[in-house]
């Protein structure tokens, strides 16, 4: 009988599916027969594009969504009740994931990055591993309503993420010095051929027209004003109609071009995150960043990319007042550069290999 990989995603961003999804997919290419089974709460069409075929989805939200005010600010008083309340109901939601592994019964449960999963895990003795460049309780500790964190919530998060048998975390992390079973693995990043020629051939524009970027992703979008000025030859691609439609100078693709856009481009305009800043780095892509201010894992994830490609951040008010024609064409004249080498996935296979016997 195959191995059987149950993978549980946070109900918050689909970054962290995209994540887990480029370790699925390793995982796969060692076991071809490996069973994979993905609890998130993220559109069908999602799945199909980054996960690999044949995985089992369960439409399930194992912990909660912090809520978004678009995607550069944390509603982080109202996440602080959504939190608080799912924490007193613990006991009904713990029983109910440790009723769903027991009848599942996975050789391995993999977590980026509910805690929950991996507290029932360890209940019914399944192995269970943590997988994230951050996790919630060090998110909601070093956030605005720090000092506010219900004690059940701390020891409960506490207890999951440092009781599971590892917990790696892929470069760029925040710290999370505290887990005593925290391993460190390079970036995870899915690598694409960088053909920057073949993109602009498939889009029909010119030969010397510079490609950019802008994606933001998370809860609604960032459209900045229509008559921005963008620097010469520039076109701007944007998976946002919006953006798209009030430009001369723009282009819509569609979402599942991003990731080949992204990998071909000459420039990202985007926000911190862990999955576009990583594979910018992978590919070598300068990137113009918009801070979202208050959101921990940002300085670790500004501070990492800054010192591997051309790097600018940007505060709101200057898009918003449209003025990114200057700094862009800095990152533009510098180019790209040496890409950063995306060894996280095969640490991360080799890692989790021993709990997922391949059956010959």
């Amino acid at each position: 009988m195959p191995a059987h990989l149950f993978i549980a995603a946070t109900a918050h961003g689909y970054g962290h599916v995209a994540q887990v999804s480029a370790v699925a997919h390793g995982l796969r290419r060692r076991d071809p027969e490996l069973r994979i089974t993905l609890a998130a709460t993220v559109a069908p069409g999602f799945v199909r594009e980054r996960m690999p075929q044949g995985v089992e989805v369960l439409d399930l939200a194992l912990d909660v969504a912090l809520p978004m005010a678009g995607p550069l600010r944390a509603q982080w008083a109202e996440g602080l009740a959504v939190y608080s309340d799912f924490d007193a109901e613990h006991e009904r939601h713990l029983a109910g994931q440790r009723a769903l592994l027991a009848e599942l019964r996975p050789d391995l449960v993999l977590a980026d990055i509910p805690w929950l999963p991996l507290a029932a895990a360890r209940e019914l003795d399944i192995p269970a591993v943590g997988l994230c460049s951050l996790n919630w309780l060090d998110v909601l500790a070093e956030s605005p309503v720090g000092d506010r964190l219900p004690d059940t919530l701390v020891t409960h998060m506490r207890d999951a993420y440092a009781g599971a048998d590892l917990f790696l975390r892929p470069a760029p992390a925040m710290p999370m010095a505290w887990l005593p079973n925290a391993r460190d693995i390079g970036p995870i990043a899915v690598v694409r051929p960088r053909d920057p020629a073949r993109l602009r051939h498939r889009l029909g524009v010119d030969a010397d027209t510079r490609l950019v970027l802008m994606q933001f992703g998370g809860a609604g979008s960032l459209c900045p004003p229509a008559d921005m000025p963008l620097p010469p030859k520039t076109l701007l691609l944007t998976p946002v109609p919006e953006i798209a439609a009030a430009r001369a100078d723009a282009m819509l693709i569609g979402t599942e071009a991003v990731p080949e856009v992204l990998a071909s481009c000459d420039a990202i305009i985007t926000k911190p995150g862990y999955g576009t800043f990583v594979e910018a780095a992978c590919h070598g892509v300068p990137v113009l960043s918009v801070p979202r201010g208050d959101w921990p894992e940002e300085p670790h994830l500004d501070q990492w990319l800054a010192r591997r490609v051309p790097f600018r951040s940007v505060p709101r008010a200057e898009i918003a007042a449209g003025r990114l024609a200057e700094p862009l064409a800095e990152l533009l004249a510098t180019g790209a550069v040496a890409p950063v080498p995306a060894t996280g996935v095969d640490e991360a296979v080799e890692l989790l290999s021993p709990w997922l016997p391949v059956v010959r």
